[in-house]
């Protein structure tokens, strides 16, 4: 019996170490799967991460992986600015609605910047247990157990993964942090493929938008319009909230400005006798035309009319043209808050400030082969009324004239002498035209008066709603002093603002004639007409603009069926002025 008991129980224990075996074993083989699917989650993250080209979505496909593999709570992905602070942060596992409760995104302080400031795998088993940890924000999930990994980029820190909370164990392991240093090398060579995917999509943007502006200025387009839509596609490709386009002249001097986008009006038609003060100057003086700042509302050197800033941060300013020849600067902005411009964003903007200087240069030059056919054409109209109308003319009043004796009727040769007088004024007439067209300006002179009258009644027209009819005679451009030609451009401007003001018309006529020593400014038009005894400032400066030329004022209501008001201004040219 006793040996029967000491069998069974050598069988027993062979047996429980079968067991033991068999269970070990089958623990071994657990682990292996486990390390398999591991390595094989792996594998699919790094192919998954690889495979877009979208950089948010390569970031957030890097976060969601890293969470996945470890078997984390919560993850984030931080990126790293120029400042050495985050730039972005992309967490995962926390709700919408819970972020908005929690605030502002972490910008790098804390347990965070301990990696940035010392870029090495950190495994913690309790985050409160750091120095560097000082607490969360109200409404934060508690958080325990950390890995933090960065992702690098070639020989340069990118960003860092952050991974908290291990789901079934109280803290990260060394095999969790292999698996996520791993990761990370995938990451940077996905980010660095996404980086020059941007870049190039982002300068093939540029290139097109090179070419529309080319082609649109080439083809006769209005300059304002162009730059315009300049505009508008430099603030779209470069994701910026505001753009300005100073027109700087020769002297430095600001002669303009276009803008587009959130708070363009106060940027818009901006003339200074000077760029200094203002980001346009901050870019000039940089030898590359470059310049970017990190808030350009509170930069020192932008002083002159500081809050036209106000709500803006980072900018960049880039000049189009050469110093020898410049044509202005082009300033981009983004509101406060907003990541700074850097890397593809503004690696093509030069580029596409010099094909926009060159396509304005292009431009000019057509429209000076333009002007040049112009005056060729000028010079061929003054030399045929030359040689034929007024030939033509001056001999038909030769004929009437030696015709004038054999007519008897008294009636007759009275209609005969206006008819001669008429012929006379033509000739007049014709020959100032013909000086008119001859009378070329010359580049960097002063404009003559005759441009500057049609520039005057031009520029009405916005105001008027429509553009006057022109009519000038006489020798304008050479019997008129310059003191007088200050005050009929005066003139002219105040008489068609009044008319814009008061005579609710749709039709005026412009005529200006210089004769026997006289200058006189006729705007008639077709709208309500003056009520008599009423006037107001307008036509009192009319009248002590001519009165301090020795000259008059007269305005005068038209009857019906015209209608209007018919206003001269005249002043004498030369003896008779007081």
């Amino acid at each position: 019996m006793a040996r029967e008991d000491a069998e069974t129980a050598d069988t027993r224990m062979p047996r429980l170490k079968l067991d033991e075996l068999l269970d070990e074993l089958q623990a071994r083989i657990d682990e292996v799967r486990g390390t398999r699917d591991r390595l094989n989650g792996l594998l699919e993250a790094v192919m998954s991460v690889g495979r877009d080209l979208n950089l948010p979505h390569v970031l957030r496909g890097i976060v969601e992986a890293a969470v996945s593999l470890v078997d984390a709570e919560y993850g984030a992905l931080g990126v790293i600015g120029e400042d050495q602070k985050l730039s972005a942060f992309l967490p995962i596992g926390i709700d919408d609605r819970r972020r908005e409760r929690i605030g502002a995104l972490p910008s790098g302080h804390g347990i965070l910047g301990e990696l940035i400031r010392n870029p090495q795998p950190l495994r913690l088993s309790e985050l409160s247990e750091h120095p560097s940890s000082y607490g969360f924000p109200a409404h934060h999930p508690p958080m325990h157990s950390f890995l933090g990994v960065p992702i690098r980029v070639r020989d340069e820190v990118f960003g860092n993964l952050y991974l908290t909370e291990k789901r079934g164990a109280t803290e990260f392991d060394a095999e969790d942090e292999a698996v996520v240093t791993t990761l990370a090398v995938a990451a940077g060579i996905a980010i660095e493929n996404a980086r020059l995917y941007e870049q190039v999509r982002l300068r093939q943007r540029w290139l097109a938008a090179s070419a529309d502006f080319t082609s649109a200025l080439l083809s006769g387009a209005e300059e304002s319009q162009v730059l315009d839509g300049m505009l508008e596609q430099a603030v779209d490709i470069a994701g910026a909230d505001m753009g300005v386009f100073y027109l700087v002249g020769t002297g430095g001097e600001l002669r303009g400005s276009l803008a587009r986008g959130e708070g363009a009006e106060a940027h818009r038609g901006v003339v200074l006798p000077s760029s200094e003060g203002t980001l346009a100057a901050a870019a000039l003086t940089e030898e590359d035309g470059l310049v970017t700042v990190a808030d350009v509302a509170s930069d020192e050197r932008v002083t002159v009319q500081p809050e036209r800033w106000k709500g803006f941060g980072p900018a960049v300013a880039v000049t189009v043209g050469t110093k020898e020849r410049l044509s202005g600067v082009l300033i981009l902005a983004r509101r406060r808050g907003r990541p700074p411009f850097f890397g593809a964003e503004i690696t093509a903007l030069p580029g596409f400030a010099g094909q926009a200087a060159l396509a304005l240069e292009l431009s000019d030059r057509r429209r000076d082969a333009e002007q040049v056919v112009l005056l060729e054409d000028r010079d061929r109209i003054a030399r045929d009324l030359h040689d034929l109308a007024i030939q033509r003319l001056f001999a038909t009043g030769m004929t009437l004239q030696s015709a004038r004796r054999f007519v008897e009727h008294p009636e007759a040769v009275d209609r005969l002498a206006r008819a001669i007088d008429d012929l006379d004024a033509t000739i007049k007439i014709i020959r100032s035209t013909i000086f008119g067209l001859r009378d070329h300006e010359t580049l960097g002179t002063a404009p003559k008066l005759r441009s500057r009258i049609v520039r005057a009644v031009e520029s009405a027209a916005s105001t008027l709603g429509f553009t006057p009819a022109l009519r000038m005679e006489g020798l304008l451009d050479t019997d008129v002093p310059p003191e007088v030609a200050e005050e009929v451009i005066a003139a002219i401007g105040e008489a068609l603002t009044n008319v814009a003001r008061h005579a609710r018309a749709h039709g005026a006529e412009v005529a200006v004639l210089a004769d026997d020593g006289v200058l006189a400014v006729t705007v008639s038009d077709n709208g309500v007409g003056i009520r008599e005894g009423r006037s107001h400032g307008g036509l009192r400066n009319l009248s002590e603009r001519a009165e301090r030329l020795g000259g008059s004022l007269s305005v005068v209501a038209r009857a019906e069926p015209r209608n209007g008001t018919v206003l001269e201004w005249r002043v004498p040219l030369a003896a008779d002025r007081k």
